[in-house]
């Protein structure tokens, strides 16, 4: 029975809410995991994926049980928003950018081998040369009205606003007959910055605004799953049959 879904370089698990939620067996991996443990129905699992030892076996643990897959593998070396540094990098190493893409290549690899639908999420940048062009771009506020309207953000409330109206301008590769949900938009904010520059504009996404400089708490917050993207591809993409045959067997029990 497929009744996996697994998320790969995830530390907040937010891909995998909507799919917990609903009854299926949820696994977030990454390396900035302490061992392993379940928290409302997610179990978040400390894994090496630039590893290919530890891919083989993630593979080998959810063959045939699988039935979706995402990924957020990195993109410190590939997005556009940090070519300014990319002649600097390529002088300590010149194949820092090939590496990158390479860690986005086998999360393909392993969505391919499990054989189910699967998307790998990444900024605009040096992917569709390195690799292949994205199938889908999205900002997160195209998919806010899949969330509430009194809707807070859980973590990070004063950084990222209510029902993900922000932009974020972010690239979709997808395999295994993924489905793309339809959009349901809200009006993003914006903040006012002042800049060096006069002529450029100081308008920014309240996310982008407050999430400057390089640590890895404000490298998380910008990488964190929009919700109403996850709720949207969930509801596009969930195999409804599995969740429907589980309520049944539990409503025979109690009944």
């Amino acid at each position: 029975m497929r009744n996996q879904v697994i998320s790969l370089y995830d530390l907040t698990g937010e891909a995998l809410r909507p799919w917990a939620e609903a009854g299926y067996e949820c696994f977030a991996y990454d390396i900035q995991h302490d061992g392993k443990r379940t928290e409302d129905g997610i179990t978040y699992v400390h894994a090496d994926l630039y590893d290919y030892a530890t891919l083989l076996a993630l593979i080998a643990t959810h063959t045939d049980k699988a039935c979706f897959m995402s990924a957020f593998p990195p993109c410190t070396d590939l997005a556009v928003s940090g070519a300014m540094w990319w002649k600097k990098k390529a002088i300590a190493n010149p194949d820092f950018q090939t590496e990158a893409a390479g860690h986005v290549q086998k999360c393909h690899w392993v969505g391919t081998a499990l054989d189910c639908p699967f998307y790998i999420e990444n900024p605009i940048g040096a992917l569709a040369r390195l690799w292949r062009k994205s199938d889908y771009k999205f900002d997160p506020c195209d998919f806010g009205g899949y969330l509430p309207e009194d809707d807070v953000h859980p973590r990070w409330p004063d950084i990222i606003p209510p029902r993900d109206a922000y932009r974020k301008r972010t690239c979709l590769w997808t395999g295994g007959k993924f489905k793309m949900p339809s959009s349901d938009e809200v009006v993003p904010e914006t903040v006012v910055y002042e800049r060096k520059d006069p002529t450029k504009s100081g308008n920014f996404s309240p996310v982008h605004g407050k999430t400057g400089g390089k640590s890895l708490k404000t490298k998380n917050i910008r990488s964190a799953t929009p919700r109403g993207f996850a709720k949207a591809v969930f509801l596009a993409n969930a195999r409804h049959t599995w969740v429907a045959t589980k309520e049944s067997v539990l409503e025979g029990l109690t009944s």
